[in-house]
């Protein structure tokens, strides 16, 4: 009964949303007003900067009317507006603002629209980035064509720091896969791009002073280091910092494939295949490994202007550590607490080769030590109990613990982690203020540049908004319709988080319909990273070409038949019930269909028992509505019969997990109810 109240309530809620005129606007911004009118977006639309206006703030305008013409399918430029002089959007700001990213810059912004045209007005250029993507946001399809509504708005973020972690080791992403994603990042005000360059499976930069790192650590896939500057340029052009991450001195395979002598234990050693923690590190006993990364840094730090530097520093497997006399030697003679004592050591020495280069070291938390110097940044995976703990030790933090889009949780999940929530909310307010913000991490074990953006997108946007918008905006069922909502605006910047996903289930029938695939796949949900590891054994050459590559971290339309289900049992619509028959139907008739499909298709074959379960749900709540509907009450011994359908089928499959259960048991759960 809890979670049928929670759905009724949620239903409610999302009716509020979707007739707001703001409704798509994501992430919220902190004050909306709205006003009466709209104004006209047509082919005469124009947008110029009143001030500030430099290179970067003119590409703004250039791409704010590219994306414009794209999202509305207007030409844009073709005619001329009946008075030049009164653009249909006009850009104000004091100062174009430092000349990179620069965190804790003032990102604030207003916006009013009239009938008459609309004003943006910024502190810097950095507000005006984002106010920009908030007009974008608001047009839609009106009465008499693409419109924006009219509306006074002022908006701030919540944290300086606001992010997105890509792994680009595990799987290779190329150059066109990251600035399509910069793109999506400036759309929901993201912030930072921390870019995750090496690991044990791949060392993706271009070095000329060490060229054995691309040649031998990297299968010929990295990025040159004029690609490098590209994507730092093409991200400062959206308002986004650029921090590199080369993980040291464990997840440092791919190094030594290339360095052997940099490990604790004599090579050779070639490139990482599978997933997990190896056990070779970089010796930190001896001074090449510090010589080396010395002018490693220094010749990285000309390629990444940000004042921050990313050393991983996560999952040191001290076992040659321990193993070897001479390396427990030294931890002695330097009074080292064993191993821990030993990557601290490593750390200071690396802060000071950082210093050296003007960079403050990141890390993650298991860096935390007490010989830490305090200038070092914490970023907490591992619970946010790590986070208060640099906090209240004086170190500046961020939180990744809850937004590891990896494990394909459910966006209500990541929407309910807050940086400063849980031990967070003890701290004082001296030791919160360290806490800088959030970023979300996108490990690539089991994604590839095909799947990446949909492990992504949308969710990203709905851990933009916490990271932005106030506290306490917490309505789940807003942010799933303004996500929604947002998830088609996304394409138009360029993401290919919906676009990939009807090629890929056609690609899985070889030419045959698709269609019963499709509607497999929309009643599925993909496994993320812990259940795929214990699934299957992969490795970095193993196509990610099957279905649960395909199908999506949540199934949109399952969930809008699980509220209809929750609305029908509240005020027995027609409508809903229509609905769910019609759904149903379709179910329980789609095995018949699929099998034939699945003979000879090994990708198709492992699907077979999916498929008859999808069948089972469709007949299962077909019959549910009709005892719901009927004089006759559900006899016990059935409904406990398909209790205990619903938790076997619930149960994850082929590596996805059959979403379609939930409005099937929503439905059941009320007839067991009404039998009692």
């Amino acid at each position: 009964m809890l979670r049928f109240a929670l759905l009724i309530s949620l239903v409610a809620g999302g009716l509020q949303a979707a007739s707001a005129s703001v409704a798509a606007l994501m992430p919220m911004p902190l004050k909306v007003e709205s006003a009466t009118g709209q104004l006209a977006i047509d082919g005469t639309f124009t947008a110029v900067a009143a001030a500030c206006s430099d290179a970067r703030m003119e590409a703004a305008l250039s791409r704010l009317t590219a994306r414009i013409s794209r999202q509305t399918g207007i030409p844009m430029g073709i005619g001329q507006p009946a008075d030049a002089n009164r653009p249909t959007l006009r850009v104000e700001c004091v100062a174009a603002g430092s000349a990179l990213p620069a965190l804790g810059e003032d990102e604030s912004y207003t916006l009013d629209i009239s009938a008459d045209g609309a004003r943006l007005k910024a502190a810097t250029g950095a507000g005006t980035i984002h106010g920009l993507e908030t007009f974008v946001q608001l047009i839609a399809p009106g009465a008499d064509g693409f419109q924006v509504p009219a509306i006074h708005l002022e908006d701030k973020p919540r944290f300086p720091w606001r992010g997105l972690m890509i792994d680009v080791s595990r799987h290779w992403m190329p150059l066109a896969v990251v600035e399509r994603n910069l793109d999506a990042m400036a759309a929901v005000k993201l912030n930072v791009f921390h870019w995750h360059l090496s690991d044990d499976q791949g060392f993706r930069v271009e070095s000329k002073r060490y060229p054995r790192l691309q040649q031998a650590g990297s299968d010929g896939r990295y990025y040159t280091q004029q690609q490098i500057r590209e994507v730092v340029e093409y991200a400062r052009n959206r308002g986004i910092r650029v921090v590199p991450e080369f993980d040291i001195p464990g997840h440092t395979q791919s190094w030594l494939a290339a360095y052997p002598d940099l490990a604790s234990v004599p090579g050779p050693y070639t490139i990482g295949r599978t997933w997990g923690v190896y056990d070779p590190v970089m010796d930190p006993t001896i001074e090449a490994t510090y010589q080396f990364l010395d002018a490693f840094i220094g010749e990285m730090a000309q390629l990444f202007p940000d004042p921050f530097f990313h050393i991983g520093g996560d999952e040191v497997n001290p076992k040659e550590w321990n193993q070897s006399a001479r390396i427990k030697e030294f931890a002695q003679q330097h009074n080292l607490d064993g191993a821990h004592g030993l990557q601290a050591y490593f750390n200071q020495r690396i802060q000071k080769t950082l210093e050296k280069y003007g960079k403050t070291m990141i890390g993650w938390d298991e860096i935390l030590h007490p010989d830490l110097p305090a200038a070092a940044i914490i970023q907490s995976w591992r619970g946010a109990k790590s986070l208060a703990d640099a906090a209240a030790k004086g170190h500046r933090g961020i939180l990744s613990s809850g937004y590891y889009l990896d494990h394909l949780e459910p966006a209500s999940q990541h929407y309910s982690v807050d940086p400063l929530a849980g031990p967070a909310a003890d701290l004082t307010p001296q030791q919160a203020a360290l806490i800088l913000g959030g970023e979300a991490c996108m490990w690539a074990e089991y994604v590839s540049s095909e799947t990446v953006d949909s492990r992504i997108w949308p969710r990203m946007a709905a851990i933009a908004e916490r990271f932005w918008s106030p506290k306490d905006l917490t309505d789940v069922n807003s942010m799933y319709a303004r996500m929604e909502a947002v998830s088609r605006t996304l394409e138009w910047t360029g993401v290919e988080h919906r676009a990939n996903y009807g090629p890929m289930l056609d690609r899985l029938t070889g030419g045959q319909p698709a269609e019963p695939v499709r509607i497999l796949a929309d009643a599925s949900q993909g496994l993320g990273l812990g259940p795929r590891a214990r699934a299957r054994k992969y490795t970095s050459l193993i196509p990610l070409n099957r279905f649960v590559d395909a199908v999506r971290p949540e199934s949109e339309s399952v969930r809008r038949l699980e509220l209809a289900a929750a609305r029908f049992l509240a005020s027995h619509e027609a409508g809903d019930g229509a609905l769910l028959r019609e759904q149903f139907t379709r179910w329980a008739a789609n095995d018949a269909l699929f099998q034939p499909l699945a003979e000879g298709n090994a990708l198709l074959a492992e699907l077979k028992p999916l498929s008859k379960d999808l069948s089972i749900l469709g007949g299962m709540g077909l019959k549910i509505l009709d005892y719901l509907g009927g004089s006759q009450p559900a006899p016990a011994d059935w409904i406990s019969a398909q209790n205990q359908e619903l938790t076997r089928i619930q149960r994850p499959n082929v590596e996805v997990t059959l979403a379609a259960f939930r409005p099937v048991r929503v439905l059941l759960d009320e007839l067991a109810r009404k039998g009692r």
